[in-house]
């Protein structure tokens, strides 16, 4: 179908990289301990939509593009540093914030739900490396003499990204069960806050050091 060959290799090795902790793990279990189910729901669909980002820029040759062109990764690779750095210090530089409740109070407002999801999908979006995976992973499994070799793209992609969210909507709704007590002490949620805001800035500090392979 499509040229796709060994769909269920396809489908353990995504499910085996699905469940390898990560950055991605670790920002939605923050969110899930800082903000509850919601706040972790919010995180896990933010970076499955990143995902789905890469998925349709490698189907349309747009990754292709970023690994061929160095000015292009470099322009992605700094935007995406920068943005994640900023994000980091700014949390570094936040108010305490308001335990429980669902949202929490830092220096420009409450964080909204919305905020938590951009978040998450532009921490994926704009990082090269996963423009680079993707386009690494998903042609082992298309025939190269395939005629619908976007369209097999952008179907191994969507598989790989609704195995993801579940497991990742699943790993919101643990850490958001096992932290309940957490959420209720304002001193826990503020070493949390910070805890988020480093891994901000260390993931900004991987992105701008990150090579073209």
């Amino acid at each position: 179908m499509l040229g796709i060959h060994e769909l269920w290799l396809f489908i353990v090795s995504g499910l085996l990289l699905n469940v390898t902790p990560g950055p991605d793990t670790a920002y939605i279990v923050g969110r899930s301990v800082q903000l509850g189910w919601r706040g972790g729901a919010a995180a896990a669909l933010g970076v499955c939509t990143g995902c789905l980002v890469h998925v349709f820029a490698a189907a349309i040759g747009l990754s292709a593009l970023l690994a061929a062109s160095s000015a292009a990764f470099t322009l992605v690779k700094w935007a995406g540093a920068a943005y994640l750095c900023f994000m980091g210090v700014k949390m570094l530089l936040s108010r305490q914030p308001a335990p429980a409740g669902g949202v929490a109070t830092t220096a420009g407002g409450a964080i909204s739900l919305r905020q938590v999801f951009w978040q998450g999908a532009l921490t994926n979006a704009l990082n090269p490396k996963v423009a680079l995976f993707f386009l690494a992973f998903l042609p082992q499994f298309v025939a190269a003499d395939s005629p619908h070799q976007a369209l097999a793209f952008v179907l191994l992609g969507l598989i790989f990204i609704f195995n993801g969210t579940l497991w990742c909507l699943g790993v919101a709704a643990f850490a958001a069960r096992a932290a309940s007590r957490v959420r209720q002490s304002g001193r826990a949620l503020a070493l949390l806050h910070r805890a988020l805001g480093g891994l901000f800035v260390y993931l900004g500090v991987r992105v701008a050091l990150l090579q073209a392979r």
